[in-house]
C-alpha cells in the first residue's frame, strides 16, 4: 500500500496556507516543558518540548486534515457539502472547513458523544445526525450517497492524513528531534507526523500512545497485523477521542514508520491533564494528554522528546477533576 510521502505533507502545507484569518490552522510552537515539570519525567533529565495543539482555532489538531481534505475537493464536488462520522474534533474541524468554504456540513455523531463537542459542530453549522456507536460509518455513506456529498472520514483518508502530517513538519522544521510522542486512535495524526518526521529525521524514533483500555494497536504493532477489539472495549475509556481503531491505510504507516506504541492508564491520564494545567499552563482534554503521560510514566528512547498535545476540548468538571487527581 502507498504511503503518504513527504511530497503529499508538504503539498498539504502550501494548501492548509490558503486559508486566512480566523479560519487558519495555526503553526503551533514547541514549548519547552518549565523546570518544575520536568522534575516529574520518568526521565528527569530529558529534553522535553510540547506542541500544543490545544491551541488550533477548533481546539485541537483535527483542523489541519480537515481543511486540507476540505480544500483538495474539486469545486464542483466540494459545493455539494460535506459528510463525515466523528466523537467530536473531527465533527468540528469539518463544521469549521466547510463554514471556510461556505459549503454545508453534515456529521454523524455516537450517541456517546461529548455534548460540548456536539454543541461546537452544531454551532459552526453543521448538521448533526446522533446513532449507535457501531452505526456511525455506515450511515454516513448512505448519507453521502444520497445526497452526492463528499465523505471525508476522521482519519482513512489521504487527504486528512497528509493534513495531519504537517504537525510532523512543523516539529521538524523546529528541532532536531529524536523523539516525537502522538497519541493514537484511528491513527491519521502519527501516520502522518511519521511520515514527515521519518524523510526529514530518519533516526528519530516514533513513539504512539494509546489508554490501557484502548489498546488495540499496540496489540496490532507487536502481532504484525490489525487485531480487531470489541468497540464496547475500545470506548471504556475516558479518553473519548481515542477509541477509534485504526484502518487498513493508518496500519500500513503505523507498521512502517512507527517504532513503538504504549500504554497509559486512566490515573495517569487524568492526573497529567492536571500537572499540564497546574505546571505548563496548557488546557488539554484527556485523550490529548497522552503523549504526555507516556514521558512523565514511561521509558521512552532518549534525546530530544517532543510530545504532541493533540487537543484542549475539555468540559470545566472534567478539567476539574483531573486537577484534583494531579495533587
Amino acid at each position: 500500500m502507498e504511503l503518504v510521502s513527504l511530497a503529499d505533507v508538504r503539498s498539504a502545507q502550501r494548501l492548509i496556507g490558503t486559508a486566512t484569518g480566523p479560519s487558519a490552522a495555526v503553526r503551533t510552537p514547541l514549548l519547552p516543558l518549565l523546570s518544575d515539570a520536568r522534575q516529574l519525567l520518568s526521565d528527569a533529565g530529558r529534553q522535553l518540548w510540547v506542541k500544543p495543539e490545544n491551541l488550533q482555532p477548533t481546539g485541537a489538531f483535527k483542523i489541519r486534515g480537515a481543511l486540507h481534505a476540505v480544500a483538495a475537493l474539486p469545486p464542483d464536488i466540494r459545493a455539494r457539502g460535506v459528510v463525515t462520522y466523528s466523537s467530536g474534533n473531527h465533527a468540528r474541524a469539518i463544521a469549521h472547513a466547510a463554514r471556510t468554504f461556505g459549503v454545508p456540513a453534515t456529521v454523524v455523531v455516537p450517541s456517546t458523544a461529548p455534548a460540548a463537542k456536539v454543541a461546537a459542530a452544531r454551532a459552526l453549522g453543521a448538521e448533526i445526525v446522533p446513532v449507535q456507536v457501531a452505526d456511525r460509518e455506515v450511515r454516513a455513506q448512505e448519507i453521502a450517497e444520497g445526497s452526492g456529498a463528499a465523505l471525508i472520514p476522521p482519519f482513512d483518508d489521504r487527504a486528512v492524513i497528509a493534513g495531519q502530517g504537517t504537525a510532523g513538519l512543523e516539529i521538524a522544521e523546529d528541532l532536531d528531534v529524536d523523539v516525537v510522542v502522538a497519541p493514537i486512535s484511528g491513527g491519521g495524526l502519527i501516520s502522518g507526523v511519521a511520515a514527515a518526521v521519518k524523510a526529514l529525521r530518519p533516526a528519530a524514533k516514533i513513539i504512539g500512545v494509546e489508554p490501557e483500555l484502548a489498546a488495540d494497536a499496540r496489540a496490532g504493532l507487536l502481532a504484525g497485523h490489525r487485531v480487531p477489539w470489541p468497540v464496547e472495549e475500545r470506548t471504556r475509556t475516558s479518553a473519548d477521542g481515542l477509541t477509534a481503531e485504526p484502518s487498513e491505510l493508518t496500519f500500513a504507516h503505523l507498521s512502517a514508520l512507527v517504532d513503538d506504541i504504549v500504554t497509559v492508564s486512566e490515573t495517569e491520564i487524568a492526573s497529567t491533564v492536571g500537572v499540564l494545567a497546574r505546571e505548563a499552563r496548557i488546557v488539554a482534554e484527556r485523550s490529548g494528554a497522552v503523549s504526555v503521560a507516556a514521558c512523565l510514566h514511561r521509558t521512552l528512547p532518549p534525546g530530544r522528546t517532543a510530545a504532541i498535545v493533540s487537543g484542549g476540548n475539555i468540559d470545566a468538571a472534567d478539567l476539574a477533576t483531573c486537577l484534583d487527581a494531579a495533587d
